[in-house]
């Protein structure tokens, strides 16, 4: 009888915990800095539909005087240097809704705060140019090995400042774990200065780890800078962190904090993963500061996600796309001396070409997807991808196919477990072109897929945070690791074969038996597939 009471005694208490983080939860939802920016949000978009049908006694005017703006706004947008899927999006809200189409989309091109982030990055650019200097004689030894990578780096180095470089080491890191033991290990190392830009930090055991290390490495003397994507200011993380850490001693701002103003500014986020110690050496990869990254915490299933490390002369470019991206709000010069490390006179060729880039929204170059079209048009027996997300272009798509086509292996690993559904519904209306073209689909059938690693001939590959869809490609800032005739790939490509026995392949018959519904839902969602 004490045991039976016990138990219901315990039961009782476990429920009404529950209930209390059910209750917690739905407060914070109702009451939290989410939803109150999300109101804010609507109550502007509500203002601007109410302004423009206030005046409906003056419907018949006011409607031929919109279709005449729309008319004009249309053949401004056809004539305008944007991707067309973007042009088609705008069109078709334009079409759909004559009067609040026009207004919005004038609304959104005029926006200040995009304008001045992209000329303080050119600013920016000219001023840190001194140190983004090529070395031409790595180009002409890249000119004999590869021609088509000699253009690549021309074009990255001569008109977007990337230079390539050899002296170079690298090691790859297949799982989230692997590279936090060597982000740890190095992060220990410090001497001078620690760099680090993240999209997501979460409190966690993962950040936790690493802010405390950052915290000792000020006690000793080591400047440590630290950026985030306001992004984190909504759920993961208090509005006034940046404070916080800055009580701490560490020099501390997000990147474009979220604002209850509609702007398209909101849409551009940072989502690059950078970090830079002493100059010396430099991550990158698809991995963010939360457990979910490093699988001690479980969301969608297993977490598998890739990293590189950089060490030596090309640790150069990540440390000056940090500075570039620390000071866009900044008005003091910078000390580039300070942090960047000359590079060595002597190439060293049997450590190949490694081309760090940075993708910006601003500058109308798709720097990403460039360097995804030149593997692809110059692959000569495979390309193989992994990729969370696939939303693709007309360009993109129509690449994939012809190159499948040719003869070419392509082979893309996805998600089986999606962390959003709205996307992978997407993803799977461009299966059945793909596949009957030839390009084999396989899906991670342990979890989730949040790499973004490109490697082709077991000579090249990219690693970076650029996924194929559209706010990667166009929207967000990014950066990846162009690397050619370096041992790495060989770890890249060894990574991926291991990663496929761990698929499952998406044959032709499974896309045409699902269900009418989904269908459906993806042809619709793919109308919207710029703004995911």
């Amino acid at each position: 009888m004490y045991h039976v009471q016990n138990r219901k005694k315990g039961l009782e208490k476990l429920q009404s915990s529950k209930k209390e983080k059910v209750q917690k939860k739905l407060f914070s939802v109702i009451y939290g800095r989410t939803a109150i920016l999300l109101l804010f949000v609507l109550v502007q978009f509500a203002a601007m539909f109410l302004g423009i049908y206030a005046l409906a006694d003056k419907w018949t005017y006011l409607y031929g005087v919109f279709m005449i703006i729309g008319f004009f706004v249309v053949i401004y947008i056809i004539n305008s240097e944007e991707n067309p899927a973007f042009k088609m999006t705008w069109i078709l809200c334009i079409m759909a809704l004559p009067l609040f189409g026009s207004i919005f989309y004038i609304y959104v091109k005029t926006q200040l705060g995009t304008r001045y982030i992209g000329k303080r990055l050119r600013v920016l650019r000219e001023e840190s140019s001194p140190y983004m200097q090529q070395d031409m004689g790595i180009i002409s030894a890249m000119k004999e090995s590869k021609l088509a990578n000699k253009n690549l780096s021309y074009y990255l180095g001569k008109h977007l400042g990337f230079p390539t470089y050899g002296n170079t080491d690298m090691e790859f890191y297949p799982l989230g774990e692997d590279k936090f033991k060597a982000l740890i290990r190095e992060l220990k190392k410090a001497e001078h200065f620690i760099f680090m830009e993240y999209f997501i930090v979460e409190e966690s055991y993962m950040w936790d780890e690493v802010r405390r290390i950052l915290e000792d490495k000020v006690s000793e003397g080591v400047e440590v800078r630290f950026m985030y994507d306001g992004m984190c200011s909504i759920s993961m993380l208090p509005y006034d962190y940046p404070k916080y850490l800055r009580s701490r001693g560490i020099q501390c701002k997000m990147f474009n904090p979220i604002r209850p103003i509609l702007s398209t500014i909101q849409n551009n986020r940072d989502h690059r993963k950078i970090c830079v110690i002493d100059g010396k050496v430099g991550f990158t990869g698809g991995i963010n500061l939360g457990d979910e990254y490093i699988n001690r915490k479980e969301r969608f299933g297993h977490w598998k996600d890739t990293a590189i490390m950089l060490s030596g002369d090309a640790v150069r470019s990540l440390t000056v796309m940090f500075l570039n991206m620390w000071n866009v709000d900044e008005r003091k010069s910078e000390n580039y001396d300070r942090y960047v490390r000359p590079a060595k006179k002597i190439f060293d060729e049997s450590l190949g070409y490694v081309l760090p880039y940075g993708d910006c929204p601003y500058d109308n170059e798709n720097v990403g997807e460039e360097v995804y079209f030149h593997i692809l048009n110059h692959a000569k027996d495979y390309v193989h991808i992994m990729t969370p997300y696939l939303i693709l272009d007309n360009e993109m798509l129509t690449t994939l196919t012809r190159v499948a086509k040719s003869g070419i292996e392509v082979i893309i690993i996805m998600p089986h477990i999606p962390d959003k559904p709205y996307a992978f519904a997407v993803a799977k209306t461009y299966y059945k072109e793909l596949i009957e073209a030839g390009v084999e689909i396989y899906e991670y059938t342990p979890g989730f897929v949040h790499a973004k690693i490109f490697v082709s001939d077991d000579d090249t590959a990219t690693v970076g945070t650029i996924n194929l869809d559209f706010r990667s490609l166009y929207l967000h800032f990014e950066n990846g690791v162009f690397i050619y005739n370096n041992k790495v790939v060989a770890d890249i490509e060894k990574d991926f074969q291991e990663t496929l026995q761990k698929c499952q392949r998406v044959t032709l018959k499974e896309v045409r038996e699902r269900s009418l519904k989904t269908k459906i839902e993806g042809q619709i969602l793919r109308l919207f597939a710029p703004l995911m």
